[in-house]
Parts: structure tokens; C-alpha cells; sequence
């Protein structure tokens, strides 16, 4: 289909969105979508670019956590129109609040991965000249006082 299309469908939005015929027919029967989508005279689905956008914002609150409820409410809002943009604002700011909290433990997970795997690039660089298994676990004072600068360091 081409950029300048003025209706895509539910196949074609599908693939546009990454999402699958189930769950487009899901948000929209779920009320998610900001209004119900066009049909053709066949009766088929037929999506504006309008409607992919909204689906595409949908997609990112649900990929960052935001619960059907909430989205749901989201879409209440904008579609109700002007006079409440502090009730969507609000609702969008706690969201952001909670995927930037995700971000920091998801950070701090990583941080250990990337800490073991420094343990292990040692270890095989110098497998060789080593006996014996002896491993920091999670845990111990080696990993623990690692973490612990490594937190430290990233808090500022």
C-alpha cells in the first residue's frame, strides 16, 4: 500500500503496526481505540492513518507497562476532547514515573550481567595460570563490595 493511502486494511495495519489482526480487533472491541474504525461496503475494517497513529501511541503505553485499565481511561479522556488535559497529564506523568523506576532496577540488573562477565573475561584470560574453582558468588563480600561502588558511583 502506498504512503499516500487514505485507508489500510486490518491486514496491511497489521503489518504497519507490528501488532496482529486479533489484537487490533481486540483494542478496538476493548476501547482502546479513540473512535470505531471506518468499514469498507464489504463490511471489512479499514484503518485512516489517524487510527495507526493512535494504535502506535497504544502499543508503546502497553509496551512500557501501562495497563489496559489505564490506557482505556487514556482514551476515555482524549476522547472526550478539550477541559481535562491535567487529568491526561497526570495519568501520562505517573506512567512516566514508573517506566523511569523500571529503567533504574532494569539498569542495576545490568550492571550485575555486565559485572559477571567482567568476572568471567578475567577468569579465561587467565584460566591458565589458576587451579581450583573458587568463584565470587552473588552475594559475597568480592560481588557485594563490586556492587556497592558500582551503585555508589552511578547514584550522582
Amino acid at each position: 500500500m502506498s504512503l499516500l493511502a487514505e485507508s489500510w486494511s486490518i491486514a496491511e495495519a497489521a503489518e504497519a503496526t507490528g501488532l496482529t489482526a486479533h489484537t487490533l480487533r481486540y483494542y478496538e472491541r476493548d476501547g482502546l481505540l479513540l473512535g470505531s474504525v471506518d468499514r469498507a461496503s464489504s463490511g471489512h475494517r479499514r484503518y485512516t492513518d489517524q487510527d495507526l497513529g493512535w494504535i502506535r501511541m497504544v502499543t508503546r503505553l502497553r509496551s512500557t507497562g501501562m495497563s489496559i485499565r489505564d490506557v482505556r481511561q487514556y482514551a476515555d479522556l482524549v476522547r472526550a476532547g478539550d477541559g481535562n488535559e491535567a487529568e491526561r497529564l497526570d495519568l501520562l506523568r505517573a506512567h512516566r514515573d514508573r517506566v523511569r523506576n523500571e529503567l533504574r532496577e532494569v539498569a542495576a540488573h545490568l550492571d550485575a550481567i555486565e559485572f559477571k562477565i567482567e568476572l568471567y573475561e578475567a577468569r579465561v584470560g587467565s584460566e591458565s595460570s589458576t587451579t581450583g574453582s573458587a568463584e565470587p558468588q552473588d552475594g559475597s563480600p568480592s560481588d557485594a563490595g563490586r556492587l556497592a561502588t558500582r551503585d555508589e558511583a552511578s547514584v550522582s
